[in-house]
């Protein structure tokens, strides 16, 4: 299985995954595999295009293999996107399946399995939000599965936003929560296997159960349940639009001991004028206002942030507005694109298309300055304590065991680094004193929250020294 873009794609991936595990299929290195699945994303250009480029891969190994009954199923908002013409341009492609399909994707894949004639496509959208089969949360089944200290789990799918660049209505059709018992369930079953950290997704999770799909709990109200959920000690959620996102959750990043102070919040443009014409119905103003409230509710919280750059008729001036908010906000880090056209889309047909290289150009000045504020952020991290969630072994150079060095046992530091994130979502590299150990994790340390002293601070993360026993 590959999967290109967004987190939905990869906890949808997960899901599929331990569901195909249940019914018997047992996952494989690419050259032995007999099924591939591409799990895929269209968001942009560039991920599209790696999309088809592993498509055009599977081909070749199939054909030089003589692999002429592998299976190929491709999913996600490619699939969703060029629908049939993926099948007529790649003919081992027998299972297109889209956001709402994957429910059906495991029975549809056992099927195809044994009909070597049969294609199916999963592309209608439903109007309810489809509950697929996890063996995580079915009595009997979940102990054969290895859960990550950190997990996420889709709560909604779907947008109703339509901004003017983005495909994700077209791909993912129109939003529909699912019920509060079934995430609920998840994450209890989640936790009881070891997830301490849980993030929630949606395309927009502020409008959790605002449409007719959900059972009536509000995102607040969901964002309390969880955080009695036994074992669970961290929440996080993404992707969040500005205009939804209510003074109920705001005030929870003050009152909710789970909700780590990260939050991340697309901008988008620093223009009033471009934010218009991407039809994100918020301006400058009220996203100042909103950042204000949130460091109210929480003063040490830590944003990050989406800025596309070169949207059809962005002026030297309007991206000078998006420069002057990222000084104003204060950022710990943001994605950055330059704007591609995506078909369907109402900014496709845009005039004044800004130049690929002016485009680059504003591109490479934007990430300088935020990656060195960023820099500048995490400096600001030495000397102070904190606690970190370990996710496992870390691979930064200067932390890794000299060559022919022993390897300490399993689960006891001694020598190896670690890596782990703050509850503001910075990555920690350590090296736990010998001897440091977390009985309950399986694999040692893995999943152990480890009290740290931040003493350096490198480009993206920092370096700590233990500070306190782990548990």
């Amino acid at each position: 299985m590959r999967t290109f873009g967004c987190r939905m794609n990869a906890a949808d991936s997960d899901r599929l995954a331990r569901a195909l595990t249940a019914r018997g299929f047992q996952e494989s290195s690419f050259e032995d595999a007999g099924i591939y699945i591409v799990n895929t994303c269209s968001v942009r250009d560039k991920p599209e295009q790696k999309v088809y480029s592993e498509l055009g891969r599977i081909a070749e190994y199939c054909k030089a293999q003589k692999k002429k009954d592998a299976l190929v199923c491709v999913g996600g908002c490619v699939a969703a996107q060029a629908g049939e013409k993926l099948a007529e341009r790649f003919p081992q492609v027998r299972l297109l399946f889209g956001g709402d399909g994957i429910a059906r994707a495991p029975e549809a894949i056992s099927r195809l399995a044994e009909d070597p004639r049969l294609r199916i496509s999963l592309l209608e959208f439903s109007e309810t939000y489809e509950e697929p089969f996890d063996p995580l949360c079915a009595p009997g089944l979940r102990d054969g599965f290895d859960v990550a200290p950190s997990v996420f789990v889709n709560i909604m799918q779907g947008c109703d936003n339509y901004c003017a660049y983005c495909i994700v209505p077209f791909t993912r059709g129109r939003r529909k929560s699912r019920k509060a018992a079934a995430i609920l369930g998840e994450c209890r079953s989640l936790a009881e296997r070891g997830a301490r950290e849980i993030t929630l997704l949606g395309q927009n999770v502020n409008a959790y159960g605002l449409d007719d799909c959900g059972d009536g709990t509000s995102f607040a109200e969901l964002l309390r349940a969880l955080s009695a959920v036994p074992g669970l000690l961290r929440l996080r959620f993404v992707t969040s639009h500005p205009k939804d996102l209510s003074p109920e959750v705001t005030a929870q990043f003050g009152d909710n001991p789970a909700l780590c102070p990260r939050l991340h919040l697309p901008l988008q443009s620093g223009s009033d004028r471009i934010l218009k014409a991407m039809g994100r119905r918020y301006d400058t103003a009220a996203y100042l206002d909103l950042t204000e409230r949130l460091r109210k509710a929480r003063p040490d919280i830590a944003l990050t942030t989406d800025v596309i750059v070169g949207f059809p008729g962005e002026t030297d001036e309007d991206f000078e507005d998006s420069m002057r908010m990222l000084g104003r906000v204060g950022f710990a880090s943001a994605f950055s694109f330059v704007y591609s056209d995506r078909p369907g889309t109402r900014a496709a047909g845009f005039p004044d298309k800004i130049s690929r290289p002016l485009a680059l150009e504003r591109l490479a000045r934007l990430q300088d300055y935020q990656e060195k504020a960023g820099e500048r952020l995490l400096r600001s991290r030495i000397g102070t304590a904190d606690v970190i969630l370990l996710e496992g072994r870390s691979r930064m150079p200067e932390l890794l065991p000299a060559p022919g060095a022993c390897a300490a046992p399993s689960g006891g530091g001694g020598g190896e680094a670690w890596t782990g994130r703050t509850p503001h979502g910075f990555i920690v590299n350590v090296v736990p004193e010998k001897g440091s150990d977390a009985p309950f994790a399986e694999g040692g340390l893995r999943g152990a929250m480890l009290p740290v002293r931040i003493e350096s601070a490198a480009r993206r993360s920092l370096k700590g020294v233990q500070a306190g026993r782990p548990w």
